[in-house]
């Protein structure tokens, strides 16, 4: 099957044909891959609503771009919707625009409940006028008790689970630390298209829940699941858990200040 994308994706470059088109002629081998609880149709209407919010993704790697809207496509989550669970993002890698994968908070939260081990998980912002309490150490404690109005600025985030058998555990992360993290860890994090930047707050959350749940013993499925955060794909499969992932992996990405792509080129963008 890769084999076939990858001369309809040269194909579908020579000809000139717009990411609609393409996605059109696809539709059979695109069937072929999708669950089953998506039928080919919805799964094109999700792809241009995707396009329409984001048109920079017309102009990604048709291969990447179906790459990503297949990951999304397998773990049940709906991207770039208010809903929040995953987005698609242009990515110049090595200059070669391609969309990246990533999961949104509530999309993290909706596969943590799907391991069936979660019987609470929840992120919380403290602003700098509520009542908050942290203690780690052999008898950890947390108390969070927000102030009735004027709550002030935001200064930390946190989130806790606790598991169907009685096990708990949080974690806290001060704003400025999240900043840090993020600078370091996301290379999509200065673009004018990252969820960085429209949704702040629930990337923070986001960060702290991927901290938190390192120590809760969730199955491998729910490994495997989040693994597929910040990945590009240039291959569609029944099995997208097996599709390698192309993220270069770098300490810092570039942003192009006119069109909002980032980079990570070493040369004339750094």
């Amino acid at each position: 099957m890769a084999g076939k994308i990858q001369n309809q994706v040269a194909t579908t470059n020579s000809n000139g044909k717009t990411m609609q088109q393409y996605i059109k002629q696809m539709e059979g081998e695109i069937k072929k891959a999708l669950p089953s609880v998506i039928t080919p149709e919805r799964f094109t209407r999700i792809v241009l609503s995707a396009i329409s919010v984001n048109p920079k993704l017309s102009q990604c790697t048709p291969a990447s771009f179906l790459g990503a809207m297949m990951t999304s496509a397998q773990l049940g989550l709906e991207v770039n919707t208010p809903l929040g669970q995953a987005y698609v993002l242009p990515y110049n890698n090595h200059g070669k625009l391609e969309a990246q994968f990533q999961l949104g908070y509530k999309g993290l939260i909706d596969l943590a409940y799907r391991s069936g081990e979660v019987e609470v998980i929840q992120a919380h912002v403290v602003y700098e006028n509520d009542k908050f309490d942290v203690q780690y150490g052999l008898e950890p404690k947390l108390t969070h008790i927000p102030a009735d109005t004027d709550r002030g600025d935001p200064v930390k985030v946190y989130a806790v689970f606790k598991t169907k058998s009685g096990g708990y555990g949080f974690e806290v992360m001060s704003m400025d630390d999240v900043r840090k993290h993020a600078e370091k860890y996301s290379q999509a994090y200065k673009s004018e298209y990252s969820p960085w930047k429209k949704n702040f707050e629930e990337m923070a959350k986001k960060t702290v829940l991927k901290k938190v749940l390192k120590y809760a013993p969730l199955k491998s499925d729910f490994a495997r699941n989040i693994n597929q955060d910040d990945s590009i794909k240039s291959e569609i499969s029944d099995d997208m858990y097996s599709v390698p992932n192309e993220t270069i992996e770098v300490d810092y990405a570039v942003v192009d200040e006119e069109t909002g792509e980032v980079t990570n080129d070493i040369g004339e963008n750094v």
